[in-house]
């Protein structure tokens, strides 16, 4: 029988390119995000390969959350999959300078929209008792970079709340992973410094890793023997040593 997967922040990036691998593996997706044309997009583009559902919604909004997973139709309503991609960045400011506004983006949508949506499907999990699930996180959530504050707690969070659910869920089968990647070349950083040269820039010199070498790394995990959890990962492209030191060309 074909698993079925629920993405969330599946319009662009890590999750879209995780859809894709997904897609030509035959895993039947649940695709979540805010922009519905991206989404119908990426649901076209997939349908000659699986069966593909949509959900809009924005992962902070606890209520529509539950509405949205809620509303699911009979054939995509038992999920083996999970993957809590949602998340994002704001500013790159020290603490004493840090918005307001941008700290609670960040806990809201890495932090709470994660639990938000984990609560929606493990319910499932553990009557069934099975399922994975799969939190993205960051090499940020492994160690603390100047003016990384607030993101990097956020993403600490995540693997805090990785190892949680780890522990919490063993009775029931159900296996625990986290991805954490370092530089990714996606709109991340578009969205962080909100200014287009300066998002460029921080890929310059260098190549970093792409959303697909972590789409690649992600289907590794789902796909290894029931025996097997790959319960966490630090993946960094070549140029990257840690948060801070990255071979750069010019």
């Amino acid at each position: 029988m074909k698993k079925t997967a629920l993405i969330t922040g599946a319009t662009s990036g890590i999750g879209e390119a995780t859809a894709y691998e997904f897609a030509k593996q035959g895993i039947h997706l649940i695709l979540c995000g805010r922009r519905l044309e991206r989404l119908i997009t990426i649901k076209k583009a997939l349908e000659r390969l699986t069966n593909v559902h949509v959900l809009n919604f924005d992962v902070r909004d606890k209520d529509e959350t539950f509405k949205a997973i809620g509303s699911l139709p009979k054939g995509f309503k038992n999920i083996d999959i999970l993957i809590n991609n949602a998340g994002n960045a704001h500013g790159l400011d020290s603490i004493q300078t840090g918005n307001l506004d941008d700290w609670d983006a960040m806990m809201d949508i890495n932090v709470k929209g994660l639990l938000y949506v984990s609560k929606a499907v493990i319910p499932q999990m553990t009557e069934r008792q099975s399922g994975h699930i799969i939190n993205i996180g960051s090499s940020a959530g492994k160690e603390v970079y100047p003016k990384g504050n607030v993101y990097c707690a956020s993403k600490h969070a995540v693997l805090a709340i990785t190892e949680g659910m780890r522990i919490d869920l063993n009775a029931f089968g159900i296996k625990v992973s986290a991805i954490n990647p370092g530089l990714v070349e996606t709109e991340f950083s578009k969205v962080r410094f909100k200014n287009g040269k300066e998002a460029d820039s921080v890929y310059t010199g260098f190549k970093a890793l792409q959303a697909k070498d972590v789409a690649e790394v992600i289907y590794f995990a789902v796909s290894r023997p029931a025996h097997v959890n790959i319960a966490d990962v630090l993946m960094f492209c070549t140029a990257q040593a840690n948060s801070i030191t990255v071979k750069k060309e010019f």
